[in-house]
């Protein structure tokens, strides 16, 4: 006898998300499993006398949303208590950065750290058109018996005030780490800010987060992950090379945290992990021990948590002038690789053996790339280590992948590695990077219509913190392409519509998760994670989607999340 659903959802928008994006009306859910999908007659008729019937009342329903490149614990840790909140629209210039760390200086014990994140150049009014950028005589002024260190939001650049420096033994004689950039001010003293691997003269020595710590960021990440209506991520970069990332909320300790929520049966969200092995400016050597090494959660449900791959750094990020590019930014410079070596040829070599050893340790690969010469040189790197090592799909990805060539989409279709591209990114930062690179280059950034086009299964993802966690305005930003700050269109031929969009978030993000077979979808025998939105989102101009409200997530079959009138 077929024991009756424990929930009915009736008379909805329901987005399959399968092979033919499927429009259904109702599901039906047992025992965490979608049981049924299918009319709303047909559902109803399934329901017995203890099921909960909910009525959507024409609101869309599609599968529980997947981020596939999220730093959850790194989230939890930016927002307060536990930093201070220094992002646009909290502030909008570096006199209301001031005045944050300045209450937070009248609050926090003199000589304790401030921490902050999110503050970004292009939308400081100081910053602007022929301006300047943060120092750190600004945070002098207001803190200057406390070390202040306030990340921005790439997690790419740290500004830390005197006191910080000085604590941190930083002077315009310290050794810069390869891959890192200290800005320095005409008389070559350091400026404040810290780029790429040079953040880790810093961070090294931040106060490390306590146990605590880490279990009430995950859980508050989770908490605002349900109320956006998402239920699985990936946490892109936990382990031991993780312990100067985000202040060391990517440190081992993480790891295991999430390993003991895992098997506690209190994670509430279904996580896949990459290891970091190295910082960035990472090695061959710090590769080797770190695969010799790594110690990963044993004894967790693999639908739960699972350790699935390894990330590693090739370059930063063009906001940065860090991303590796063929053509010079505005006002000079190319970028480089991150990794160890002293010139281009050097780093090359280094890339490809690091990903050769991690390829043929039999890892899933992220590799973290940006600009379109390091993307080259990346996509060949995986492409020579598949051919000399043959592995049964070991579906590598590129992570950001800003500007791919038509060579290196090539090749990453032919051998059917993913490409995981963050739009709610380029909806912030294009503007910018019209300056920067030019209006042509900033047009093509994250070319996703391109890369679909190509073969390329295309996954879509908040990078939170560096953007919050908000996939409808990602699914806008992807038939839009729009920027936030001026309205400008840039690149109109790469828009997606709608279905391709949903996909990035769900079935395509399964698919990186080798779990296609089992979430990712509204089909019957797949786990019970779904997402309803309050509106229907086919008939909504993408214009409205990012404020319209999650108004229930349902999470391996149970209701985690419900608004008012659900």
């Amino acid at each position: 006898m077929n024991a009756t659903p424990d929930l009915v959802l009736l008379d909805g928008e329901v987005l399959t998300a399968d092979a033919e994006f499927t429009v259904a009306r109702a599901l039906a859910i047992t025992g965490g499993t979608i049981s049924a999908v299918g009319g709303t007659d047909e559902i109803r008729a399934l329901a017995g006398p203890r099921t909960q019937v909910v009525d959507l009342r024409g609101r869309t329903a599609l599968p529980g949303i997947n981020d596939s490149h999220l730093h959850g614990a790194a989230f939890g840790t930016t927002r307060p208590p536990l930093a201070i909140d220094v992002a646009f629209p909290t502030v909008r210039s570096i006199a209301d950065i001031q005045e944050s760390v300045k209450e937070a200086a009248s609050r926090i014990p003199e000589g304790e750290w401030i921490r902050g994140y999110g503050w970004d150049p292009g939308y400081l009014s100081e910053c602007g058109e022929g301006g300047r950028m943060p120092d750190r005589a600004d945070l002098d002024a207001v803190a200057p018996n406390h070390p202040v260190y306030l990340q921005d939001f790439t997690g790419h650049l740290t500004w830390v005030n005197s006191r910080a420096l000085e604590l941190t033994g930083v002077t315009r004689d310290t050794p810069v780490p390869e891959g890192g950039v200290v800005h320095t001010d005409g008389a070559g003293n350091p400026t404040g800010l810290l780029a790429e691997g040079a953040q880790e003269l810093i961070q090294g020595r931040l106060p490390a987060f306590t146990r605590e710590e880490i279990v009430r960021a995950i859980r508050e990440n989770v908490a605002v992950l349900h109320r956006e209506g998402i239920t699985s991520y990936t946490e892109p970069g936990l382990g031991p090379g993780g312990k100067s990332l985000f202040a060391g909320a990517s440190d081992q300790l993480t790891l295991d945290v999430y390993g003991d929520l895992a098997r506690a049966g209190d994670l509430g969200a279904r996580v896949s992990v990459l290891l970091m092995l190295h910082g960035m400016g990472g090695s061959v050597a710090e590769i080797a021990e770190g695969l010799a090494s790594a110690r990963v959660p044993e004894d967790v449900d693999p639908r739960i948590l699972r350790v699935i791959g390894v990330k590693l750094f090739a370059d930063g990020t063009p906001p940065n002038k860090t991303a590796w590019m063929r053509d010079e930014y505005q006002g000079g410079g190319f970028g480089c690789l991150c990794v160890h070596g002293a010139s281009d040829a050097h780093r090359t070599t280094e890339l490809n053996e690091m990903i050769r050893l991690a390829h043929i340790a039999g890892h899933q690969l992220g590799v973290h790339v940006t600009g379109d010469r390091s993307l080259d040189a990346v996509v060949d790197a995986l492409e020579a280590a598949q051919i000399q090592h043959p592995r049964d799909d070991p579906r590598h990805y590129v992570i950001h992948a800003d500007f791919p060539g038509p060579q290196s989409l090539r090749k990453l279709a032919e051998h059917r590695f993913g490409a995981n591209m963050n739009p709610a990114i380029k909806w912030t930062i294009v503007d910018m990077l019209a300056e920067m690179l030019g209006p042509e280059r900033a047009a093509y950034q994250y070319p996703v219509r391109s890369a679909l086009e190509a073969g390329i299964p295309v996954t879509a993802s908040s990078d939170a913190p560096v953007t919050y966690p908000n996939w409808r305005q990602g699914i806008a930003a992807m038939m839009l392409r729009e920027s936030k700050a001026s309205g400008r269109v840039y690149g109109p031929e790469e828009r997606v519509g709608l279905p391709d969009a949903i996909r990035a978030y769900t079935a395509n993000a399964a698919w990186q998760d080798f779990a296609e077979d089992w979430k990712g979808t509204l089909e019957p025998g797949r786990v019970a994670d779904v997402t309803v939105l309050d509106g229907t989102i086919t008939s909504l101009d993408p214009h409205d989607l990012p404020d319209v409200p999650v108004a229930m997530t349902v999470f391996d079959g149970g209701v985690v999340h419900s608004t008012e009138g659900l």
